[in-house]
């Protein structure tokens, strides 16, 4: 019974976690970009992101990340000789890696609220993709184990990877491309404006 305690809480963690990461870097890009507002919006939303960003990482993320590897070493706890699978070894450096990201974030919240954070909102996009690639991997491991089809994941991943940073670098050409109509319609009104003064 306690196996399926400790998995319940598991996925419960995961969950918890994974969504605190995904719109914690979320967070970012949008704190990234309230730099381009004129004053004060840039103070407000800049004071108001650094709130939010705080508030999410000690109140959800990382309570997410400690419950995860808890009901995860329970349930280690529960089988140990699985300690022995290479399937489990993998799926472990992945959640190290993921844990490396979770601070790797906090550091980031840091040089934000301080202002020496100089990222774009497209580079947070595209450092937000890191977690759904870990995340896939990491499920892939859990529910496959040993017999793990590597060339099927291979092409899954490659293709997760690919269909990412396309849909970026599409919606950072179509912000461009918005911007500088903006821009131009703004011209004109502004040269209107000013040949009627």
């Amino acid at each position: 019974m306690a196996y399926y305690w400790f998995k319940a809480f598991h996925l419960i963690g995961v969950v918890v976690w994974f969504a605190g990461l995904f719109y914690l870097v979320r967070l970012f890009v949008y704190h990234a970009e309230a730099e381009q507002k004129p004053e004060p919006a840039r103070s407000i939303l800049k004071n108001q992101y650094e709130l939010m960003e705080k508030r999410l990482y000690s109140i959800i993320t990382t309570p997410g990340m400690l419950v995860t590897v808890a009901m995860g070493i329970g349930l280690i706890s529960t089988e140990p000789e699985i300690l022995k699978s290479t399937w489990l070894h993998i799926k472990l450096t992945f959640v190290i890696l993921l844990i490396g990201y979770h601070h790797f974030c906090k550091r980031i919240m840091k040089k934000l609220a301080a202002g020496e954070c100089n990222w774009t909102g497209q580079q947070f996009r595209a450092l937000n993709e890191a977690p759904t690639i870990l995340l896939v991997l990491i499920v892939l491991l859990a529910v496959f184990k040993n017999s793990l089809p590597l060339d099927l994941t291979t092409w899954l991943v490659a293709g997760l990877v690919l269909t990412m940073v396309a849909s970026i670098q599409l919606y950072a050409k179509k912000r461009r491309q918005d911007k500088e109509k903006l821009a131009q319609k703004s011209q004109p009104e502004l040269v209107s404006s000013s040949l009627g003064e």
